[in-house]
């Protein structure tokens, strides 16, 4: 009944133990809470989410989880209020063996933004472990000579609880024969041995049976038992002894086979046989200890035998009995504790989790990309890892917690210039030498559109000839884009605008993916000389980004129009006292080309003869189209003359006009002046026109000069620029444009010496007045 009572009582404090003891602390970066081992199911461990700041209403879209190595059911967080429960048993034994500390180290990571927190759990241990012997019964061989106080070491319990819970506590059962002395040892472990308290008497009583009970320290106590049969001998009068009870050894892990342990020394106070001496192990030893070591029989060294590892076993207790080889033989007993000693034989292991790949070209600086976390089997500075990266990258390690890195970014960063980073991780630990492990990360930079599409240069100039064609390709325009994919893909467009009172989109298109500008009707070097536009550049990005280029198209001109003659001077009165060299008449025409097809020539087809065969009257002026006289009318000339003038152009091929003019010749009396201009007589008319020849042929040559060097110029700079695209695309830059005349003075359209506006169009000249050969450059 107080049994009972006693059980009821431990429940209760247990159940109060589980609400009481669930705290939390932060500190060092992380999040602390405490847990009884073999808690229920759905006991409450802590609030997380109100501890690491985060609202409830965000768990769910920022994707809340839990990470932990292991096991990963143990704990979990219910996503409607927030709190830590326990999932399933937790077993601390299970977790952490006999270690005085146990944790669950959990990572708590939500996303958007990615976030990380550290939440340590630990495990309180609880007196669920009962003690436990490795044998259910242990024999023991006594020899009936044996004296009081003689000893006999016994086999402990072992509890796997930690603290006052594997605190072992050992009672013997009531004899009168036997007693119990438990010492500890350096490393607080109980040396168990079994006491004679008085001589047994074989032939009184060969057996003896006891019970040995080891009790813990835990609230409620446990207890585990093993019986003792103790079978009396009858023999010999000394047994062997070791030098001391207990011998302490330390050895290096991965020792080879065959090390010395150590070499054990008995002795034996009788003689002849029953002193000579057998090493033996004792029947405590357990199968994973012989498997280890072996020892000589007759020498009494112990030697390695198979592979030591610390990780695995840091202690073995080795028993050792000493018998001798009389009839009845006696044993002595000693126990070897070898402490095996670390050696840095463990490569550090590192994880990499929660990749954010690709990265944005433009992400903030500190933005994670990963995670690392990093162990060593090791202890001590063996275990200790250091963690650093590859140089001359762009990203940094912050330590988070224990162990714990994040990999972020550090500066920033341009997909352009680098596309990706391979980032080497090197986790090295403190041992002598050194063992060190790497890992590789593959870090992918995704394109965000910050660059705008670009032209090789701000301007284009290209050539095209009038009357093309409709729908012919002028030039091509490209524009590159160093982003990738949508961001890169650029289509053109015109800038529209007017040109005089129609649309630009009339004259010319581009096509959206090629660049290629066309003419979509032909062009007329009259109307427009010059058509300036932009074409402007877009990428497919979000936003999009663009830049215009500008486009000059400079229309040349080609002889399509014949010279046209104006009116008057059809029909003229003419004195016949009119000497050599008078003015008569003058044919007046023009040409609505420009350059040498708008220079223009007179002759005379059909002149006049006079009677008899003489030469004619009359010549005209081959630049000037002035009609005069070539010597003195006499009375032998016809009275009406009739002059057929053909007008000529000097295009390829030259186009031509015809004028009739009618000349009357009247007595001096009757007719008014034949020119508005003085008469200079007949000698003063060649030095005239032997002085206009002159200047002209002056004129021509420097015009034609300037020419040359002006060619020169602008072959130089095709040369020099990159060549252009598309048909007769021209160089960068402002275009020079040069008419000149290579012989003679010529004559050049109004329009051509008006300076225009770009793209402008102007009316045909109603007038064109005759000019001596000139330069004229457009810039």
């Amino acid at each position: 009944m107080v049994y009972s009572q006693r059980r009821n009582t431990g429940s209760r404090r247990l159940l109060l133990s589980l609400l009481l003891l669930t705290t939390w602390e932060a500190g060092s970066g992380q999040v602390h809470y405490s847990v009884t081992e073999e808690a229920k199911h759905g006991t409450f461990v802590g609030r997380i989410a109100q501890d690491l700041g985060l609202e409830l209403a965000e768990l769910v879209p920022r994707l809340f989880r839990l990470a932990s190595k292991g096991r990963r059911d143990l704990l979990e967080v219910n996503l409607q209020n927030g709190i830590l429960f326990v999932n399933s048993r937790i077993d601390r034994e299970e977790l952490c063996g006999r270690s005085a500390e146990c944790s669950l180290h959990l990572e708590v990571i939500v996303d958007r933004p990615l976030q990380v927190f550290h939440v340590e759990v630990e495990v309180r241990d609880i007196n669920d472990n009962a003690p436990r012997f490795f044998r259910q019964e242990q024999r023991l061989f006594i020899l009936e000579s044996r004296i009081a106080d003689s000893r006999f070491p016994l086999e402990g319990a072992s509890d796997m609880d930690i603290g006052a819970n594997a605190e072992l506590r050992y009672k013997l059962s009531p004899s009168e024969y036997f007693d119990l002395d438990v010492r500890a040892n350096e490393d607080e472990t109980n040396f168990l041995e079994l006491v004679l308290k008085k001589p047994v008497d074989r032939e009184e009583t060969q057996e003896h049976s006891l019970m040995l009970i080891a009790t813990d320290g835990g609230k409620p106590e446990l207890t585990g038992t093993v019986q003792l049969l103790i079978t009396v001998l009858d023999a010999n009068d000394n047994a062997p002894e070791f030098d001391k009870s207990i011998y302490n050894v330390r050895l290096m892990e991965n020792a080879p086979n065959g090390t010395l342990v150590i070499k054990l020394n008995a002795s034996d106070a009788d003689e002849g046989i029953n002193k000579d001496i057998v090493y033996l192990f004792s029947n405590l030893v357990l199968d994973n200890v012989k498997s280890k070591f072996t020892i000589n029989s007759n020498s009494g060294e112990i030697r390695v035998k198979g592979k030591l590892d610390y990780e695995e076993c840091k202690l073995y207790e080795i028993n050792i009995d000493a018998v001798d080889k009389s009839t009845f033989p006696l044993t002595g007993h000693c126990k070897v504790i070898v402490k095996i000693l670390d050696e840095n034989d463990n490569t550090p292991e590192m994880v990499i989790t929660s990749l954010s790949l690709p990265v944005q070209e433009n992400s903030p600086l500190g933005t994670v990309i990963a995670l690392i976390s990093l162990s060593d089997r090791d202890s001590g500075a063996n275990g200790q890892v250091n963690c650093s990266l590859t140089p001359n990258v762009p990203f940094k390690l912050v330590s988070t917690f224990k162990n714990y890195y994040s990999l972020v970014l550090d500066s920033a960063l341009d997909r352009e210039s680098v596309p990706s980073y391979r980032v080497v991780v090197t986790a090295r630990d403190g041992g002598s030498p050194p063992l060190s492990a790497t890992a590789s990360v593959w870090v992918e930079v995704a394109d965000v559109n910050d660059n705008a599409p670009a032209f090789a240069q701000p301007e284009h100039t290209v050539f095209v000839r009038e009357n093309n064609a409709p729908g012919r390709h002028i030039c091509t325009l490209s524009a590159r884009d160093p982003d990738a994919q949508e961001n890169a893909r650029v289509s053109y467009s015109l800038v529209e605008r007017r040109v005089g009172e129609r649309a630009l989109s009339s004259y010319v298109s581009v096509h959206a993916e090629s660049g290629r500008v066309f003419a979509l009707q032909p062009l007329d070097h009259e109307e427009l000389e010059l058509l300036q536009f932009q074409v402007s550049a877009r990428d497919a990005g979000v936003p999009p980004l663009g830049s215009n280029v500008t486009l000059q198209v400079f229309v040349l001109d080609e002889n399509d129009n014949a010279p046209a003659l104006l009116p008057g001077g059809a029909g003229e009165l003419v004195p016949r006292s009119l000497g050599a060299g008078h003015v008569v008449a003058k044919v007046r025409a023009v040409d609505a080309d420009s350059g040498y097809n708008a220079w223009l020539s007179y002759e005379l087809l059909q002149p006049a003869a006079a009677a008899g065969g003489a030469r004619g009257p009359f010549r005209v002026g081959l630049y000037t189209g002035e009609i005069s006289t070539t010597r003195a009318l006499d009375e032998a000339d016809a009275p009406r003359q009739r002059l057929l003038v053909l007008v000529k152009d000097h295009g390829e091929p030259a186009l031509t006009a015809t004028a009739t003019v009618l000349l009357s010749l009247v007595e001096s009396g009757l007719a008014p002046r034949a020119s508005s201009r003085a008469p200079e007589g007949a000698a003063g008319a060649p030095t005239a026109l032997l002085d206009v020849n002159v200047y002209l042929i002056v004129a021509i040559c420097a015009v034609s000069s300037l020419l040359v060097l002006t060619l020169l110029l602008y072959v130089a700079l095709r040369c020099a620029a990159p060549p252009g695209e598309g048909e007769g695309a021209g160089a960068a830059g402002k275009p020079a444009l040069v008419c000149a005349s290579a012989v003679g003075s010529w004559s050049c359209s109004q329009q051509r010496r008006q300076r225009c506006a770009p793209g402008r169009v102007r009316p045909r000249p109603t007038s064109w007045p005759s000019a001596p050969a000139f330069l004229r450059v457009l810039e």
